[in-house]
């Protein structure tokens, strides 16, 4: 625990502007980010006595090395570093919300020749239009259907379009009327936009104008006597209102806002938001946090607001939203997001009529949201420790471990091989720390040498980061046990005794060019491989559970401890025991160790698959310095096969477009260098078999 006092800035060092400031800890990773009106005051606060601080604060504060600050013009820059920086270091005790779930939006797709219509979830794209979230994907999909009868826009895969266009024949829904079927020119690309188009501006909201001209119309035709004509643009105008009244109407004036409700208690936070547009409920989406930082209700929507559009331009920031509280500083937050709007923003808290009503609505979501979270995670965490509790116990360790690391091997027959280590944290899988590693001290199947591979390059990463950051001094293990001599330290399956006695620091801290990089400068980021385990898992039995260990001994690491799960009878085995540790089948310890070693397993085979279906695609072209997909692509199309290519000369190959004599030479040279010694025999018929390598090798 260090003393703030140590690291405390001189009185007038700090300036009196508006600034930024990090705290880091002894290793330099950030842990807190804050901005300030004035750096001075702010930063001066957290060096007061230790008991007059917030308990978390104080955490912080002990936690903390060194402290930081840049100085910025505005308030409103100073949003927007707080805002960068969070979102770059991650820092462990801001406020981070964290969504319940993934949310679907309906997008279309503008940057495209030909829009299309889908349900997309994750990251935004540019050049998308979306709307909502919705709770749910099938709402989505209702709504289109509804919809697609007055506006046929497209909404096949890409695939789809491509194959319709090659054979002149439009998919069932261009029979059907439900697309315009713009892939067999029924429309031209200037039309099927408009046709998209419309569809956005009546999901934005302006749906009075569109069905008021459909109903004159309709009006029109039943006066002209064109009653089939008529009779369809009533079914039109039924679907846009069914598809309107799937969002009921809350605000009368067709406000375009998002409202925001805050259930907070000691420890956590839930955050429910509205989103209106034209006055309807167009979506909804929660998140639920820890209040790792003491953070008032004002702080809580402030962060709310910088994770909710940090990264939305445009009209995807409405021109109103409604708070519980304000911002520290709501000027600054509504100038910031008046940037990304491109125009005035309204933040406010709703004081009487509809809007305080809809408020009161949203509020009573965020306290069922919390209350809901807090029911599962009692319940999960519950489940959780007793999980980590029995594992200590059954393996004989001082504490629960609260980080576990599993690693699997996976191959085809000997090819292929590839290993994955997957991290639990507090019986979470915490994917952001899954590794994937391809095996290259051998060639060939072996398990065993594959496991002791693995463990030593992790544990070699582990020790360099500990010896670059100071954490470790380089200095040999102490004592002569097992750690560091005897049989404990021999080397893999099949190599040899390794020697024994104590390993010298600079091979601890070693490892093969091809395993490591050049370490990065102190930024503040978290660090791949920088966080050691309690316990390794490895899947398999005992000769698995000992190349682990023997790992571990050559490095002189002894405070990890290992166990493997082998898959026949879930066994659990340790290192230097004869007879494995039998759980329960009831066991919740032996639920989370096989949900990890599947998880393991699960993870290794998935990058095997890719792998290998990487090396099937591969290509003799692949070799070719500054080929590109595009163009060999180009050539393949142009004769066909690479059997062709292989015959053609230089100069037919600079016949296809984009490629330069220099590039033909290239490729002559490396199709000459891959081309079979000679014809494949039917050694059964004696019959020569052609060669057929339309793009594979």
């Amino acid at each position: 625990m260090a003393d703030p006092s140590s690291y405390r800035p001189k009185p007038g060092q700090i300036p009196d502007s508006p600034g930024v400031y990090k705290f880091r800890d002894e290793h330099r990773r950030v842990i807190y980010v804050g901005k300030a009106k004035n750096l001075r005051q702010r930063v001066a606060n957290y060096f007061q006595d230790l008991a007059n601080l917030h308990p978390r604060t104080r955490t912080m504060v002990t936690t903390a090395a060194s402290v930081e600050w840049t100085v910025v013009s505005t308030e409103v820059e100073a949003l927007q570093l707080e805002y960068s920086w969070i979102k770059e270091f991650d820092p462990r005790f801001n406020v981070k919300y964290r969504d319940d779930k993934s949310y679907p939006y309906l997008a279309v797709t503008l940057d495209e020749e030909f829009p299309r219509v889908q349900v997309m979830r994750g990251a935004k794209k540019k050049g998308v239009r979306y709307f909502g979230p919705y709770g749910h994907a099938w709402a989505i999909r209702e709504t289109v259907d509804l919809m697609l009868r007055v506006f046929p826009v497209r909404t096949c895969s890409a695939g789809v379009f491509k194959n319709a266009e090659r054979t002149g024949r439009p998919c069932l829904l261009g029979y059907i009327g439900k697309c315009s079927a713009p892939c067999v020119g029924r429309v031209t690309p200037e039309e099927h936009r408009e046709l998209a188009e419309d569809f956005c501006d009546f999901m934005a909201g302006r749906t009075g104008a569109y069905i008021r001209r459909l109903e004159k119309e309709m009006a029109r035709a039943a006066e002209e006597m064109e009653y089939e004509r008529a009779a369809r643009l009533r079914d039109d105008v039924g679907a846009l209102k069914r598809a309107m009244e799937k969002s009921a109407v809350v605000l009368a004036d067709a406000t375009d806002a998002d409202l925001i409700a805050v259930a907070e208690d000691e420890l956590e936070a839930a955050l429910q938001i509205f989103h209106v547009r034209g006055g309807r409920v167009r979506g909804q989406r929660g998140w639920v946090t820890d209040k790792v930082e003491a953070v008032d209700t004002s702080g809580l929507v402030e962060h709310a607001l910088q994770q909710l559009y940090g990264e939305e331009r445009g009209d995807a920031v409405p021109k109103e939203v409604l708070v519980p509280a304000l911002p520290e500083d709501p000027e600054a937050v509504s100038q910031w997001l008046a940037e990304r709007r491109g125009s005035q923003v309204s933040l406010r808290i709703p004081q009487r009529g509809d809007k305080k009503d809809l408020m009161a609505t949203v509020q009573r979501n965020a306290q069922q949201a919390l209350g809901l979270h807090k029911t599962k995670r009692a319940s999960d965490l519950t489940t959780r420790s007793r999980a980590l509790e029995e594992i200590a116990e059954a393996l004989g360790l001082d504490a629960a471990p609260l980080r576990i690391e599993c690693y699997d091997v996976s191959h085809l027959q000997g090819d292929d091989v590839v290993a994955s280590m997957v991290v639990f944290e507090d019986g979470l899988a915490r994917k952001s720390e899954y590794r994937r590693f391809q095996i290259k001290g051998f060639e060939g199947q072996d398990d065993v040498r594959s496991m002791h591979e693995v463990i030593g390059r992790r544990f070699k990463r582990h020790l360099q980061e500990k010896e670059r950051t100071g954490e470790w001094e380089g200095q040999p293990p102490s004592g002569s046990g097992p750690a560091a001599t005897g049989p404990a330290a021999a080397g893999p399956a099949g190599s040899g005794p390794a020697p024994s006695g104590p390993v010298p620091a600079p091979a601890i801290a070693a490892a093969a060019p091809d395993d490591l990089t050049e370490p990065r400068e102190d930024d503040g980021r978290p660090r791949r491989f920088a966080y050691p385990p309690q316990l390794v898992v490895v899947d398999g039995g005992q000769p698995q559970v000992a190349a682990a260990q023997r790992a571990l001994d050559e490095l002189g690491i002894d405070d990890i401890a290992v166990c493997g799960l082998a898959k026949r009878l879930e066994e659990v085995w340790l290192p230097d025991d004869d007879d494995p540790v039998v759980l329960p089948r009831s066991s919740e310890g032996l639920y989370l160790l096989q949900r990890i070693r599947d998880e393991a397993h699960r993870f290794a085979i998935t990058y095997q698959r890719a792998k290998r279906a990487k090396r099937i695609r591969s290509s003799p072209l692949d070799d070719v310095a500054g080929l590109g997909e595009t163009r060999k692509q180009a050539l393949i199309k142009h004769f066909g096969s690479v059997k062709k290519l292989r015959q053609a000369t230089i100069d037919e190959i600079c016949e296809v477009p984009g490629v330069g004599r220099r590039t033909a030479e290239s490729v002559a040279v490396a199709l000459a260098a891959t081309a079979p010694a000679g014809p494949a025999v039917n050694t059964a018929t004696g019959e020569i078999i052609e060669e057929d390598d339309g793009g594979s090798s």
